[in-house]
C-alpha cells in the first residue's frame, strides 16, 4: 500500500518533489489548509518547518495520526509538544547534518564582522568618510561553544583552523574530546564562561536549554566578550541581554535567531551598537534545499524498502541522540 504523505509549505515545494511524488501519494498544503489534509496522513514533511501549524492540526483525540514525521531542519522544537512525543507510534526525524558546514563558515564570518568592525566600515564608506583604526585579531582569542552537537562540532573545528583557542559546554565534563579539548559544565562552565572572548551558541532549544543564557549567564561572561547565537533564539533571556549590551559590559552580539521571528521592527537590537542582526539565514546556501530535499527522499526511500530511518530524533530529549560517547549539549 502507498503512503499517504502531507507536505506542510509556504510556496515553496521540495526541488525534488517528482521523486517524492513517485514513492508516496503526494498532497501540498499550507498552515491553513492543514488541518483538512492531515487526517489520515502516513507522513508528514514540514517542508516550512518552525510554525505552530502542526500543534494547532495535530488530531485531538485518540487516533490515526502520522506514523513519521520529518522536518527540513536541525532543530525541532516546534513538534515537540504533548500529542507528538507522548505517542510512540510516531517516529520523528530531522535534517542533521546539512547545515554543519554552512554554520560554521558563517560562524567564522560572524566573529571576523565583530572583530574587524566591518559594519562600521560599510557606514563609513555610506557615507563617504575616511576613517582609519584598529581591529582586532582573532588568532589566539578564547571560544567557547555551547552545544556539542554536529553544529557545534563544525564551528569548533572552523574556529580551531584559524587559530582560536576553543573549548566546549555540555551535559557532560570531559577531556581530551577531538573537537573541543575540554568541554565544561556547572562550576567549570562559570570559569569557562569568565575566561571566553566569544560565546557561541548552538544548542538545540529543549525544556533544559530555553533561556539557558539568562542574566546570570550574561553576568558572568567576561566583560567586553561577545555572544553570537546560530542556535535558537529562544536560549536567550534577550530582555537580558539587551540590558549587559546597553551598560556596556558585553562588547557585542551577533544574532541569527531569535525568540519572536521575524525580530519586530520595535526591538533595540536592530540598533544597538555592536550588534549584527540576520533573519534566520546561517544555514541557508546555494543548494541547501537540495539538500535538504534529497535527505528526505533517501529516508523516504529507505521506509519504502523497509530499512531503518537516518537521523531518528530522540522525543524526550530533543535531538538525535549520537552514536558515540559524544553527546548533544
Amino acid at each position: 500500500m502507498t503512503d499517504r504523505l502531507v507536505v506542510l509549505h509556504q510556496g515553496v515545494l521540495p526541488p525534488n518533489a517528482e521523486q517524492i511524488e513517485a514513492l508516496a501519494e503526494t498532497v501540498y498544503a499550507t498552515e491553513e489548509e492543514l488541518p483538512l489534509l492531515l487526517p489520515g496522513a502516513d507522513i508528514l514533511l514540514c517542508w516550512h518547518s518552525i510554525t505552530p501549524a502542526v500543534a494547532a492540526s495535530w488530531p485531538k483525540d485518540p487516533g490515526p495520526a502520522p506514523g513519521w514525521v520529518h522536518v527540513a531542519a536541525a532543530g525541532v522544537d516546534s513538534l515537540l509538544f504533548p500529542a507528538l512525543v507522548e505517542n510512540p507510534d510516531v517516529v520523528l526525524t530531522n535534517s542533521r547534518g546539512v547545515y554543519d558546514r554552512a554554520i560554521a563558515e558563517y560562524v567564522l564570518g560572524l566573529i571576523l564582522a565583530l572583530a574587524k568592525d566591518f559594519p562600521g566600515s560599510w557606514e563609513h564608506q555610506r557615507r563617504r568618510e575616511w576613517r582609519p583604526r584598529d581591529s582586532e585579531r582573532i588568532g589566539g582569542r578564547k571560544v567557547l561553544v555551547w552545544g556539542t552537537g554536529p553544529i557545534g562540532r563544525a564551528v569548533a573545528r572552523m574556529l580551531r583552523a584559524v587559530g582560536m583557542r576553543v573549548c566546549g559546554a555540555g551535559r557532560t565534563a570531559r577531556a581530551d574530546d577531538p573537537d573541543f579539548g575540554t568541554v565544561h559544565e556547572g562550576v567549570g562552565l562559570r570559569t569557562a564562561l569568565a575566561d571566553a572572548d566569544y560565546v557561541i551558541l548552538a544548542a538545540p532549544l529543549t525544556p533544559a536549554t530555553r533561556c539557558m543564557v539568562d542574566a546570570s549567564v550574561l553576568g558572568a561572561m567576561k566583560p567586553g566578550a561577545r555572544l553570537v547565537n546560530v542556535g535558537r533564539g529562544g536560549l536567550v533571556d534577550e530582555e537580558a541581554l539587551v540590558k549587559h549590551l546597553a551598560d556596556g559590559r558585553l562588547a557585542g552580539a551577533a544574532l541569527d535567531v531569535f525568540a519572536q521571528e521575524p525580530l519586530p521592527a520595535a526591538s533595540p537590537l536592530w540598533d544597538m551598537p555592536g550588534v549584527i542582526v540576520s533573519p534566520h539565514t546561517a544555514g541557508e546556501v546555494t543548494g541547501w534545499r537540495v539538500e535538504l530535499a534529497d535527505l528526505f527522499l533517501e529516508n523516504l526511500t529507505r521506509r519504502a524498502q523497509g530499512r531503518p530511518l537516518r537521523n531518528v530524533v530522540d522525543k524526550e530529549k530533543g535531538y538525535v541522540r549520537d552514536r558515540t560517547a559524544m553527546e548533544p549539549c
